[in-house]
């Protein structure tokens, strides 16, 4: 027995049908189909398109709150702050004036206290005579020596002791190197005055930094 294609298959009983539509009318329904669907394409991605738009505008318009917010608040701390310029200006004036103290004072000593002390030092029998000071200034540095073994100095202080015996100066010397700023003393001449039969010493003593009052120096530094 021979088999028969599908084609040749003959169906009995079944619904007689004839196409008579020429296939152009086919073609022009697949295309309607096919613009339908471009259509919806288009307006989906033009609804996309708005909704991202619309998303856009209103971030924007929230940023621009924002900006105007903090804009208004950075005028409003400017204009508190121009109520505290001449406070400011106070400030950066004492500032100023603080460093000129330290800056004017920074070489200075107390002299009288400086001197009592030199006082102190000496027996109950002498006494200063006549004293020279030489010192060091804010602006200009002072003259240091040449000679070795000799300590930095800051300032000279040269004095006529008078004695009514004879002077034992290498005591004297000693004495005068347990003051603070010491940094090193020279006997000068002796002499006698044979009408009071008084002793004249001249002495010199240089002193170093830590003789300085520093009378505004801050605490700390």
């Amino acid at each position: 027995m021979s088999r028969t294609s599908k084609a040749e298959v003959l169906i009995v009983g079944g619904v007689p049908r004839v196409d008579l539509l020429p296939p152009e009318i086919y073609k022009e329904r697949a295309a309607a189909v096919i613009r339908r669907r471009l259509l919806i394409g288009v307006f989906g991605v033009i609804a996309i398109m708005a909704v991202g738009t619309g998303a856009s505008t209103v971030l924007a318009l929230q940023a621009q709150g924002q900006l105007a917010d903090e804009q208004a608040r950075t005028s409003s701390l400017l204009a508190e702050q121009t109520k505290y310029v001449e406070v400011r200006s106070v400030q950066a004036n004492v500032t100023l004036v603080q460093a000129a103290q330290q800056v004017g004072v920074s070489t200075e000593i107390d002299w009288k206290k400086y001197l009592d002390s030199v006082q102190a030092t000496l027996p109950s029998t002498v006494y200063i005579d006549t004293v020279t000071l030489d010192f060091a200034s804010p602006i200009f540095a002072y003259a240091q020596p040449t000679a070795p073994l000799q300590g930095a100095r800051v300032g000279t202080v040269t004095f006529s002791a008078k004695s009514a015996v004879l002077p034992d100066v290498p005591t004297w010397l000693n004495a005068l190197a347990t003051l603070p700023g010491f940094a090193d003393a020279l006997p000068g001449s002796v002499t006698l005055d044979e009408t009071t039969k008084i002793y004249t010493v001249e002495i010199t003593m240089h002193v170093n930094d830590a003789a300085y009052a520093k009378r505004f120096t801050t605490a700390g530094k």
